[in-house]
């Protein structure tokens, strides 16, 4: 008898994308706990009805389609009369032009075509040029700060650094290990850490942002060559993550997204 692989059943299909969704989810909302909330609702609305996956999209097309469904008719309507970071935090994005993060969100984090968000989205493909364009305008101009950026490759370094610069935020240095950025965290007080996740000495970036935080609160984005290891669900997990190899527009929009949430005071909510 010769084994036969076995079938790959639709909850392995649905799982594989997970960690995606809750990157993307965590991202838009600017907290983990929120982001997670939708996650679930959307996991939820699938297991009642799946007929929004019987066409010939990707399986991961699908489930976006199905979370955006359910952001769009709750999320975006946010409304909370008290004087909170949350409420202050959802009055500036009511301000925003309606689907521009969430557009440039997808085809920047997460990559997806044009034409793909235009089918999450139930939009045009010029729709979504427009809106991508938009919400990077609108976004880069609404706060600037100072950015420290953890990094051992001397050209990753660079890069980021000139990226960073690019939309008009402060670099306050870049350390190389975990004890050049402690070193670097008591000299100079940032709105936001850029950070990789191995560091020149071994050491690990994770660690090394997590003593920062026992004396600052600040956003965090991690830069990692596998995203969805670091999307369990067992411990508390970044808000922002950026995959590499990554592209320049993956970090504009990560950083813009950390910083206009960091001026709300919601990240680590």
């Amino acid at each position: 008898m010769h084994d036969t692989a076995p079938e790959t059943t639709f909850s392995d299909l649905l799982a594989a994308e997970l960690p995606y969704l809750r990157r993307y989810a965590r991202a838009l909302t600017g907290s983990q706990a929120r982001g997670d909330k939708y996650t679930v609702a959307t996991l939820e609305a699938i297991l009642k009805d799946r007929s929004d996956f019987d066409n010939d999209n990707p399986v991961k097309v699908n489930l976006f389609k199905c979370f955006h469904a359910i952001w769009s008719s709750s999320g975006q309507l946010f409304v909370d009369d008290t004087d909170s970071p949350r409420s202050r935090a959802h009055g500036l994005l009511s301000k925003l032009t309606a689907n521009s993060r969430e557009a440039l969100l997808l085809r920047t984090i997460e990559e997806f075509s044009i034409a793909n968000i235009a089918k999450i989205m139930d939009v045009e493909p010029d729709d979504v040029r427009q809106l991508i364009a938009t919400a990077n305008a609108e976004l880069s101009a609404s706060v600037q700060g100072k950015v420290m950026i953890i990094e051992d490759e001397p050209i990753i370094a660079a890069d980021l650094t000139d990226i960073v610069s690019s939309l008009g935020h402060e670099v306050t240095g870049v350390a190389r290990t975990h004890t050049e950025a402690l070193a670097l965290g008591k000299e100079h007080q940032a709105d936001l850490i850029l950070a990789d996740i191995q560091l020149a000495d071994n050491s690990s970036g994770i660690d090394a942002v997590n003593d920062l935080l026992k004396t600052m609160d600040v956003p965090v984005i991690f830069i990692t060559a596998f995203p969805e290891r670091l999307l369990t669900g067992d411990r508390p997990e970044p808000a922002f993550l950026i995959s590499k190899p990554f592209q320049e527009a993956q970090v504009q929009s990560a950083v813009s997204q950390a910083m206009f949430f960091a001026s709300t005071a919601t990240l680590r909510s």
